[in-house]
């Protein structure tokens, strides 16, 4: 299968996303929400790289270049998803390259990205597309934390 890779840059766009983002993000619910998200993260350097068959999205991968002083410039990857019925074919490897491919463009210093720990099999990808385990990711939602 031939697929081409282009950038979503306009909410009709962002908008046809939304299915198969929530494959790899299921709490997302609602659509124009999805949408609107995305425009803010958009003008915060976000870009969302999409795999196309014909006019159907079968991957996604969402990133944006940052810099910081642990890794200098670097390209993160938020969001690599593909369609259920593709796994295994080769495309999300193409998106990681893809993106990765950008990163080294851009002269970025790292290539970043996290993945949970529930989730040996992407582990296993990344392991297998030369990305190393450096660290952990640690998180506390503020949603549930009450003032003292």
């Amino acid at each position: 299968m031939s697929f081409t890779l282009e950038h979503l840059d306009n909410e009709q766009a962002l908008r046809t996303s939304f299915e198969l983002m929530r494959v790899l993000r299921p709490h997302l619910v609602n659509c124009a929400d999805y949408v609107q998200q995305l425009v803010r993260q958009t003008q915060q350097g976000y870009r969302l790289l999409a795999a196309l068959d014909g006019e159907q999205i079968v991957g996604l991968a969402g990133y944006r270049e940052m810099e910081n002083l642990l890794y200098g410039r670097f390209i993160y990857l938020d969001d690599l998803v593909v369609s259920p019925a593709l796994q295994r074919s080769g495309l999300g490897g193409r998106l990681l390259d893809a993106v990765r491919n950008e990163a080294v463009r851009q002269q970025c210093d790292h290539f970043v990205l996290d993945t949970g720990l529930h989730m040996p099999l992407a582990q296993r990808f990344y392991f297998r597309h030369g990305l190393l385990a450096r660290g952990m990711h640690f998180t506390q939602s503020l949603r549930e934390v009450k003032s003292v």
